[in-house]
């Protein structure tokens, strides 16, 4: 298709909420663009900045030795038994992610003409200009520094610590000094009652002028540019500056500054800098980020538009393409030393919602859905760095808590720690065991793409095994095992307390993780796929729906925002409408009686994957208008966790890109669907680049009167065709392309 999609956005108006202020990051450091022409601002934020709340010190509560009895009395029937499972804690949130400053930049006051801001999302460049100056900022892959380069002939340049809901009690030091022909300022922060700190460092390197040093800023007159250089430390005890300025100065070389004298050396040489470090940054962002594109043929009138006023048009295929866009976008860039948090890698507020965690009952695993079809590995990995780092945490939840061996994933985490201690009578989250295998999921997806197995999955997967082997010790009076105590996030049993038997999810979690551990370690295969048999079935309730807990006499509860119960449909393969049939009605059947209970945006989108897998087009497409003409989006295209953009929150902006994928494509090692869920306002379109868990790339072209499909595999395997036309084999050759043609789907 000709006049493809643009990959940006922009707006005509400045940013006067920073909620509106569009992103730049590289999964460590974090840049937000809003303000006043004239009193511009780049919240800086970073991955590992979270606040002392006393979680820093947190432990697992030791409730193992009490477990049996637990067990005895929830068998016995005493359905309210797991509300006493504590140690008498009050609830403890993970330490809170917060941002470091804002980056002020002042320029004398004055009316402004012609001005616009856009996102780049091909570069991460984030640019605002009018007839008076422009500016740009991104965050560098290659550099891990926030990169700005500003035209202004006069302009004051701070480091504001201020930003709402900082304490007041937060210890605070500046120093400015001379450096590199500008001047290099310093803020240091110290956490009350914490040896606990943060440093920003910025190198502020002007072409020409006057350099004037104005504590707490420097004032910059005259110069033809200016190019600024950040970033942010977070230690305990006092911080040695000294490499951290060196290596900001070694990305200057000394033919383009000059020191001491205030003025710069040469034409322009903070461009050649900065055009330079983007060349570097670039390479690495770009490769990535242009991997998929999703083309709906939208009018290129639309495709124009203000992101502002695009999303006043909630049916426009130029909407879907560019959210599709920008969220791939947004997930890329928070990720890299952890996978995007609540908030992705962004805030302008220290009082995040929900401590701006890493909240794995729902939140992360539905932010990186489409991690892996998506072709993003960057996210993948970033993934597996967390799991990796905090295993040795997941061990001792699984002794503590259970006197279990293997591991035990927390419901939220911090990045700092793996431990779980956030939970309460109403939300007994230290019963879950289902997030482990929840969260390693998309690292045996991304297994399957490249066809190779990663060490630290399969170690991962085997300590997961050696859990349930320790756990799964009860049985009921058919000789199944049961899962006792059991949680389903975060809803209870219309007729019981929150901690229960056999939710549908523990067991889909247990059996899918005893499956995948015995494929990874076949010397163990026999032990695992035989504990995996023992577990019971899922049970259909009265309403002919598939039930929240497979416990007989255990009620469902509908309207709840959370659909975990249906977690063997998505991300599993347990139920499809091509192997459980049964199971497959019974499940939709629960998808229908689902309400949606407070709007929040993960509870309509998670709807949208489970029905996509099912087949329901129809549905997908309502739940997806429920998010698209519930006012979700911010102007920056980062969304809200509730309608009328109600609470900063990524997962709208993260998973949306995944629901348009399983629309479209869906795949296993063994089985490719296509076009399983089209919606109606979709009836033409491209999507490329796409990566299936056979082993082949993928690119699909539809029309309402036939679609290709282009498959690139890099090995040798035969597959089941999946349309509404029925069912084929493929035998695909590695290296050799593979053309699909339909004439109905």
């Amino acid at each position: 298709m000709t006049d493809g999609p643009v990959h940006g956005t922009w707006e005509p108006e400045p940013a006067a909420r920073w909620e509106d202020g569009f992103l730049s990051g590289n999964g460590h450091h974090g840049a937000l663009l809003f303000g006043e022409p004239n009193d511009e601002r780049v919240v800086v934020t970073h991955h590992t900045l979270v606040r002392p709340n006393g979680a820093e010190h947190a432990r697992p509560p030791r409730l193992a030795a009490e477990l049996p009895a637990l067990q005895d009395r929830l068998l016995a029937g005493e359905l309210d038994a797991a509300e006493r499972f504590t140690d008498g804690r009050p609830l403890q949130w993970v330490q809170p992610f917060h941002p470091a400053f804002h980056i002020r930049l002042r320029r004398p006051r004055a009316a402004v003409a012609g001005y616009r801001r856009s996102v780049d999302f091909t570069t991460g460049v984030l640019r605002t200009e009018c007839e008076q100056w422009r500016g740009q900022v991104f965050v560098s892959r290659a550099d891990d520094v926030i990169v700005q380069h500003v035209e202004a002939a006069d302009l004051v340049v701070s480091l504001d610590h201020r930003l709402p809901g900082a304490p007041g009690t937060l210890m605070i030091g500046q120093s400015i000094v001379r450096a590199a022909g500008g001047a290099l300022l310093t803020l240091r922060v110290r956490y009350p009652d914490s040896d606990r700190r943060y440093t920003g460092i910025t190198l502020v390197v002007p072409t020409g002028g006057r350099t004037a040093l104005i504590p707490p800023g420097a004032h910059v007159t005259g110069a033809e540019s200016v190019l600024l250089l950040t970033r942010v430390v977070r230690h305990t005890g006092e911080l040695d500056t000294a490499p951290h300025v060196e290596a900001l100065r070694d990305l200057v070389p000394e033919t383009e500054s000059e020191s001491g004298s205030g003025s710069g050396s040469g034409s322009e040489p903070g461009s050649v800098t900065y055009a330079r470090l983007l060349d570097r940054h670039t390479t690495l962002h770009r490769t990535a980020y242009e991997r998929v594109t999703l083309d709906l043929a939208a009018d290129p009138d639309e495709r124009a538009l203000p992101g502002s006023e695009l999303l006043a048009r909630p049916d426009s295929p130029a909407l879907l393409e560019r959210l599709f866009a920008a969220g791939r976008y947004h997930l890329l860039s928070s990720s890299g030393l952890f996978p995007p948090r609540l908030t992705g890698l962004w805030t302008g507020d220290w009082d995040t919602a929900w401590s701006g965690a890493f909240t794995s009952d729902a939140n992360v695993n539905l932010q990186t859905a489409s991690a892996t079809s998506a072709a993003l590995p960057e996210v993948t990995e970033a993934l597996a760095c967390l799991i990796d780092r905090q295993l040795p945490d997941w061990q001792d939840n699984a002794r503590e808590i259970f006197g279990a061996r293997g591991v035990v994933a927390p419901p939220h985490s911090d990045g700092e720690s793996g431990l779980t201690y956030h939970f309460s009578r109403e939300y007994p989250l230290h019963l879950w065991t289902a997030g482990a295998d929840w969260l390693l999921k998309p690292l045996v997806d991304h297994d399957e793409t490249r066809g190779e197995q990663d060490p630290r999955t399969a170690r991962a997967l085997a300590e997961l095994a050696l859990f349930y082997e320790d756990f799964l010790t009860r049985t009921d009076a058919d000789g199944h095992l049961v899962v006792v105590p059991s949680y389903s996030p975060e809803n209870r049993p219309a007729n019981a307390s929150w901690g229960a038997i056999n939710a549908a999810m523990d067991l889909s979690a247990a059996r899918h993780a005893l499956l995948t551990a015995a494929a990874y370690h076949p010397e163990k295969a026999d032990v695992w796929r035989a504990l995996a048999d023992r577990l019971p079935p899922h049970r259909i309730n009265a309403d002919g729906a598939l039930a929240e807990w497979a416990w007989p006499g255990l009620d469902d509860t509908y309207d709840h925002r959370h659909l975990s119960h249906l977690y063997g449909v998505w991300p599993l393969d347990e139920i499809t409408p091509y192997d459980t049939p049964d199971l497959a009605r019974a499940a939709h059947r629960a998808l229908e009686l689902r309400g949606s209970e407070n709007d929040s945006a993960h509870g309509h989108l998670h709807h949208a994957l489970v029905a996509a897998r099912l087949r329901d087009g129809e549905r997908v497409a309502h739940a997806l208008g429920q998010v698209l003409k519930g006012d979700f989006f911010h102007a920056s295209l980062m969304s809200a966790h509730y309608p009328h953009r109600n609470v900063y929150n990524a997962d709208a902006a993260h998973t949306l890109p995944a629901v348009l994928v399983e629309m479209l494509v869906q795949s296993t090692p063994d089985r490719l669907v296509l076009l399983p869920a089209l919606p109606t306002s979709c009836p033409r379109g491209e999507l490329r680049g796409i990566r299936t868990r056979f082993g082949a790339a993928l690119d699909l072209t539809w029309s309402p009167t036939e679609a290709t499909v282009v498959l690139r595999p890099t090995r040798s395997h035969r597959v089941e065709l999946r349309t509404s036309s029925g069912t084929e084999p493929l035998d695909l050759v590695a290296g050799e392309d593979h053309v699909i043609r339909l004439e109905a789907w």
